[in-house]
């Protein structure tokens, strides 16, 4: 097989999978009771195994290995490709495929503390994503329209948006969730039982046990059995973690004054001193949003703690806070408070990126300006930078992000300087302007173009989508 047949041959697998998932998500929608039997041999399929095989090699962690050593660069041929995956085939149709265990490496996360991610081989990873393309189309007819983490087509500034809608109509006391190590506690008895309301086939129930008990290879080289969560950084653990946490949006939304109460009957609860309420999650980052009073709110945390036990997760007590919407709350790097607007009378719920957010921008840009070997030139510094700055921008362009982006705009400008003049140090001022700073601006330009300037990124208003987010499965097939 050469590369132009390996590229066709994934077209067409392509096509072929996106019928089947348009089918499933099509069942899966109009039977709710539904539970699929025959999905085991829609994993091994050589049209599935062969997406699954061009997604985790188009990942970024292609070139990180498990605790095998391979990684998906090593398979560099169209005949090594085909052989690998003849090979898994075989694996899992005579159901002697094993999953190994994953190879734990330590992130730091802010605070000082660590997050817990989880490197699986290449093997695992192909037959984890090749489980996601046949499992995610059937749970995604089930998971409601507040959740937006990790689920295709949706983004943190929907939920976002949504968090901005309710607050201007009525629903002003929040409730900032936090699930004290959310991917590390969930309990598997309760996930697994969840997965199979939908999912009769005992082979794939089994095979997502496997890979939940697989064990972690630490970095300290002890093997360590895994009974309780997924771990981060698995193809199936976004997928996994919305089912568990579904329980959480089914008993918002179906509770009294949820979002499956209707308009003249949320009205009615209102009249009658009675709160209502509206989830907003992205992930393990949740928002309750309550209209009624601070007494509601805490009513509804305490709820919630009792709803999540059953999972296995806890809340986090000191984090899970309660505040109002004119105090403000800090969510997904945003901060969404209520401000009378400039010249008027009137208040308007505005998001603007929060400190904390600016704070580890102007953060990064340091470090990497101290990091950068003044030997290099000035290309190799804003090679580094420009995509780091580029990105922060892109992400809080919809909205008030003005002041943030001029902050962000000086603090680059005022750090490439001093880069500048670490590295010529015996140098004038005068002259590093007239070498490296082009036009009026004394803006810092190499030979491929200058410094990207946050200031220059004019702002947007994300557009609220509500419940009219498409699927990735059209409603025909």
């Amino acid at each position: 097989m050469n590369t132009d047949d390996l590229e066709s041959a994934t077209l067409r697998a392509e096509r072929r999978v996106l019928g089947i998932q348009t089918k499933l998500h099509r069942w899966a929608g109009d039977d709710p009771h539904r539970r699929f039997d025959d999905l085991y041999n829609l994993v091994a399929d050589p049209a599935f195994l062969l997406v699954a095989w061009d997604r985790v090699r188009g990942n970024k962690g292609a070139r990180t290995s498990g605790v095998d050593g391979r990684t998906a660069m090593s398979i560099s041929t169209s005949a090594d490709v085909e052989e690998f995956l003849d090979g898994l085939r075989t694996s899992l149709k005579d159901r002697s495929f094993t999953p190994m265990p994953v190879r734990e490496r330590m992130i730091p996360k802010s605070g000082g503390k660590l997050r817990r991610l989880g490197i699986a081989t290449i093997t695992d990873r192909v037959v984890q994503a090749s489980l996601k393309l046949v499992l995610e189309p059937i749970f995604e007819a089930d998971f409601l329209p507040c959740s937006y983490g990790f689920r295709p087509l949706r983004q943190a500034h929907d939920a976002v948006a949504e968090v901005r809608f309710h607050a201007m109509h009525s629903y002003e006391w929040i409730v900032e969730g936090d699930i004290k190590a959310c991917f590390d506690e969930i309990a598997h008895p309760a996930l697994l039982d969840r997965v199979h309301e939908r999912v009769g086939d005992k082979r794939v129930v089994a095979l997502l046990k496997a890979f939940l008990k697989s064990g972690i290879l630490g970095e300290d080289r002890r093997l360590r059995e895994n009974d309780t969560g997924t771990p981060q950084g698995s193809i199936l653990s976004p997928l996994l973690s919305n089912v568990a946490l579904s329980v959480l949006d089914e008993h918002i939304a179906h509770a009294p004054g949820g979002a499956t109460t209707g308009t003249a009957d949320r009205a009615k609860r209102r009249r009658h001193g009675l709160p209502n309420s509206k989830l907003v999650r992205f992930a393990d980052d949740w928002c309750l949003m309550v209209s009624g009073s601070r007494a509601d709110a805490q009513a509804l945390r305490e709820e919630i703690a009792e709803v999540l036990t059953t999972m296995g997760l806890r809340l986090s007590r000191e984090k899970t806070l309660i505040t109002h919407i004119d105090e403000g709350l800090d969510f997904l790097g945003w901060r969404i408070q209520r401000h009378r607007k400039r010249g008027s009378d009137r208040r308007y719920v505005y998001t603007y990126p929060a400190r904390k957010a600016v704070k580890a921008v102007t953060g990064k840009v340091k470090t990497i300006c101290r990091t950068t070997d003044t030997n290099l030139p000035l290309d190799a510094l804003l090679s580094r930078l420009n995509p780091a700055l580029r990105g922060w921008c892109v992400y809080f362009r919809p909205g008030v992000s003005t002041d943030a982006f001029s902050h962000l705009s000086y603090c680059a400008w005022q750090q490439v300087g001093r880069w500048l003049r670490r590295k010529h140090h015996r140098s004038a001022w005068k002259d590093l302007r007239r070498r490296y700073y082009k036009g009026d601006a004394w803006w810092p330009t190499s030979e491929k173009g200058p410094l990207f300037n946050p200031a220059t990124v004019g702002t947007t208003r994300y557009r609220y989508r509500g419940t009219a987010i498409p699927t990735p499965w059209p409603i025909t097939s």
